[in-house]
């Protein structure tokens, strides 16, 4: 089983090293490391070039595109993704290689993460608690860390790349379209350690993130689960307004009433 890791990354050289080190201490080796440098004017390139790694620079466009480009250049059947900023345990990628071993048919595997904040262990909350995903379970939240995820390089072919059109959630909108087809194996196993709280994580950063779920979301309802899609659509959408009219936001308002009217009249 030859594996390729891709470590997209923008201006996160600080955590870089670490999340390095990690992949090249496993206890299984990887065939190739490729980190995506999406535009960085830190010192990422300095600290890469310590490390025998594939190093592609490319303007700032995002961590779709910097995944996807990820992909085209990897050499290798087998693709495991790890953030910048986050770093696996010492026998994630053993656990993947025996998991898909066993089962040869199995196309796609995740595990479970611990999360980080000031150097402390985050207790999660009930919801959060990973599971077997599928395409219903998974309609209300991201059920995947993305750098717990482990899968053959031909399953982009068959359901397509990360949406570089989304600037958030397109790792939820990548699950869903891989669970409407083929399982997602869960390893219930905590082997990637995820760090909280700096200032330019995404799902920080970005406002009214629950628009990015919903362009997920639409491409959906013309699927067998168009019903359970639609209510889903509708209370995302009551929720997404209800936070712009609080917040006097007058663009989302204008875009995603039409929307709430839309899915209703498709009731």
């Amino acid at each position: 089983m030859k594996i390729s890791v891709i470590i997209p990354t923008y201006n996160r050289a600080s955590f870089l090293e670490s999340c390095i080190k990690s992949v090249l201490e496993q206890t299984c080796c990887v065939d190739e490391i490729i980190v995506v440098d999406d535009g960085s004017n830190d010192n990422t390139f300095e600290t890469v070039k310590q490390f025998d790694v594939k190093y592609i620079y490319q303007t700032n466009q995002g961590v779709s595109k910097a995944r996807n480009t990820g992909i085209l250049n990897a050499k290798n059947g087998w693709i495991a993704f790890l953030d910048s900023d986050d770093i696996w345990h010492k026998n994630k990628i053993a656990h993947h290689i025996e998991f898909h071993t066993n089962n040869p048919l199995s196309l796609a595997s995740f595990t479970d993460e611990r999360w980080i904040r000031n150097e402390k262990i985050i207790n999660l909350k009930t919801h959060q608690t990973k599971e077997m995903p599928t395409f219903l379970n998974s309609l209300k939240r991201c059920k995947i860390g993305a750098s717990t995820f482990f899968c053959h390089k031909q399953l982009f072919e068959f359901v397509g790349y990360f949406d570089e059109s989304l600037i958030a959630c397109e790792d939820y909108d990548l699950w869903l379209r891989i669970l409407r087809k083929y399982p997602i194996h869960y390893i219930d196993e905590k082997l990637a350690s995820k760090y909280a709280g700096h200032p330019n994580q995404l799902s920080f950063e970005t406002k009214t993130i629950d628009k990015y779920r919903i362009y997920a979301l639409k491409k959906h309802l013309e699927s067998e689960y168009k019903v359970e899609v639609l209510q889903e659509l509708i209370y995302k959408t009551e929720l997404l307004l209800k936070g712009a009219i609080k917040h006097g936001n007058t663009e989302i308002l204008e875009e995603f009433e039409k929307e709430l009217n839309y899915f209703i009249a498709l009731k």
